[in-house]
């Protein structure tokens, strides 16, 4: 069936989809809410989407690592709204997980990518130091914001969320999650990981994308639907990538859906991953 859009467009929330509670055409706050603080200078309000765990993965790496960035995490509930409360739009006035606010600094960081940076930069790791490794990992960091969106947004939602199946759309964006699987297979055939030898905050941002969608972890069979094995270097790179005990960790904080051992729903302090997952929490 055509459509022939109307010469001016208007919202109609009944159109939206699985979606349709939570997205309008205008910003701001919904409701007065302040945001819950901890004891740590970190505060992380997110929920485990793949631009969620690019943060909490950096965050447990560089623990990890041994540096001194302990943080809290709390869950936001984007099904239920939480992301229009007056609290996270200070925040982040975009209404998106996650947000990130420094106590120690007074700084808010919102966007994913420059919440990775905002870290990196602070602690001086898992972005290189010298300008060609940089500007390297920059490179890919920012090819991963851009590109992410025709993943999720366009070849995500049209084949997996949007109510109808049309072809058009799902060809199209099926066209460009292939082509942009070949930009990081012919990447990855040369070099062990993104941005060259190292592993970086370009690697952490794209694996909970294009490795998830590797290893059949995003948008139901859409592994089989892509080809995705057929993507051997990818492969590859993302069992190295997504094997770290620091991704692993990272991975189930504030997760709300799979297996419950893995739901870490927040996130305050290291021992909640012995003691506080949902399988633990739901015993009690």
């Amino acid at each position: 069936m055509s459509y022939t859009p109307p010469k001016v467009w208007t919202w109609d929330a009944e159109n939206g989809g699985k979606f349709a509670s939570i997205n309008r055409p205008t910003a701001g706050a919904t409701h007065d809410k302040d945001l819950p603080t901890g004891k740590h200078p970190l505060q992380l309000h997110s929920l485990a989407t793949p631009n969620g765990v690019k943060v909490t993965v950096l965050l447990e790496e560089l623990l990890a690592a041994g540096h001194a960035a302990d943080y809290d995490a709390w869950l936001i509930d984007i099904g239920e709204g939480d992301q229009f409360s007056s609290g996270f739009v200070d925040v982040n006035p975009n209404s998106k997980i996650p947000a990130l606010f420094d106590k120690s600094t007074g700084v808010r960081v919102f966007e994913s990518g420059a919440i990775l940076l905002y870290l990196a930069e602070k602690y001086r790791a898992f972005l290189p130091q010298d300008i060609e490794g940089r500007t390297e990992t920059l490179n890919w960091l920012f090819w991963l914001q851009g590109s992410a969106p025709y993943l999720g947004g366009g070849f995500g939602h049209f084949y997996a969320y949007a109510p109808e199946k049309f072809e058009y759309p799902i060809n199209r964006f099926s066209m460009e999650a292939k082509r942009q699987l070949d930009v990081l297979n012919q990447q990855l055939e040369d070099f062990e990981f993104i941005a060259g030898d190292h592993y970086t905050i370009a690697d952490m941002a794209i694996a909970p994308w294009y490795g998830a969608l590797v290893q059949g972890a995003l948008y139901g069979d859409s592994a089989t639907f892509l080809d995705t094995a057929s993507y051997e270097h990818v492969n590859r790179w993302a069992d190295t990538v997504m094997s770290r005990p620091a991704y692993q960790r990272g991975r189930m904080v504030n997760r709300k859906w799979g297996e419950a051992h893995e739901q870490l729903h927040e996130r305050h302090d290291a021992s909640d991953f012995d003691t506080k997952t949902k399988d633990k929490t739901a015993a009690e």
